[in-house]
């Protein structure tokens, strides 16, 4: 059977240490009886090593019991054993996206990690010494890829699993002097070619938790070291509920999902908002994106 609602939780940056055992379970565990899929927007170790991975895949085939999504961060890759660590991980069932595309409950899911290169008229340009030219083209290739994953789905809803951030509004908070190493305004170019219902990433810690593309669509900063300082009480993920009805109105979205979810206060906040006072996230409601 359909579901009428599907529930998105998404958190990045878990930066798992070798000596982290038994540290996420608490938090993720309950993830469970919140959501129906959880997305893992990148960092998911700290150095980038098996001992690290295998830490966290013991957290995660322990705690999680819902259909996991996610990509890779830097920090992933900075002991050049990222091949190891992505193999580490998928085995516990963590669908790992690198230019790929997936769908679960009729949501579809397309990721990559990312790259460098900045925002708008400041985005890095191909031009000059090698070098330079060579970040340009990562960040064009990490752009292409999601492109080629965007254009593979064909569902009503279609998510963007990032680590580095498509728009300048989301990093805001962060030092401008290293806007242009926590993102890149060419991620957002398949986003305004493709409708989507919402993206999620990471990287930025100290970033605002909410932008827009230039289309409208929302992006969501989903660092947990950003959910820890905005919403100290928890959960620290950030949960979207998808509507799957087209006529299902939206006063009767929570009821749906279940009436007995904790954030149910909170949720009933403008979709759009983030109250000053929350303690909590609040949970927004997404119709499916405009074609």
């Amino acid at each position: 059977m359909t579901k009428e609602i599907v529930r998105i939780a998404a958190v990045g940056d878990l930066h798992c240490t070798k000596t982290a055992q038994g540290t996420y379970q608490p938090f993720l565990s309950s993830v469970n009886e919140h959501a129906d899929i959880l997305l893992l927007c990148g960092d998911l170790t700290d150095y980038g090593t098996p001992e690290e991975a295998h830490v966290l895949a013991r957290e995660l085939t322990t705690a999680v019991k819902i259909p996991m999504v996610g990509v890779l961060g830097n920090h992933d890759y900075e002991s050049g054993q990222q091949d190891d660590v992505r193999k580490i991980l998928t085995d516990t069932g963590l669908e790992l996206l690198d230019g790929g595309s997936c769908e679960i409950h009729g949501v579809g899911f397309a990721g990559v990690k990312g790259y460098i290169g900045g925002f708008g008229r400041a985005t890095l340009g191909a031009w000059g010494e090698a070098g330079i030219k060579a970040i340009v083209r990562e960040a064009l290739d990490e752009a292409l890829k999601l492109e080629s994953a965007l254009a593979r789905l064909r569902t009503q809803h279609r998510i963007v699993v990032l680590h580095y951030s498509p728009v300048q509004a989301t990093v805001v908070g962060e030092p401008e002097a290293i806007f242009p190493f926590l993102g890149s305004s060419r991620l957002e170019e398949p986003l305004l070619r493709h409708s989507v219902s919402a993206v999620f990433h990471g990287h930025a810690h100290r970033g605002t938790l909410e932008g827009r593309t230039i289309s409208g669509a929302p992006v969501y900063n989903v660092a947990l070291p950003l959910l820890r300082a905005k919403f100290p009480d928890g959960p620290f993920y950030r949960i979207v509920e998808l509507n799957m009805v087209a006529d299902v109105p939206p006063e009767n979205l929570q009821e749906a999902a279940g009436a007995q979810h904790p954030l149910a206060q909170a949720a009933a906040q403008s979709a759009t908002s983030v109250p000053q006072a929350a303690q909590q996230p609040p949970i927004d409601r997404l119709q499916p994106a405009a074609d």
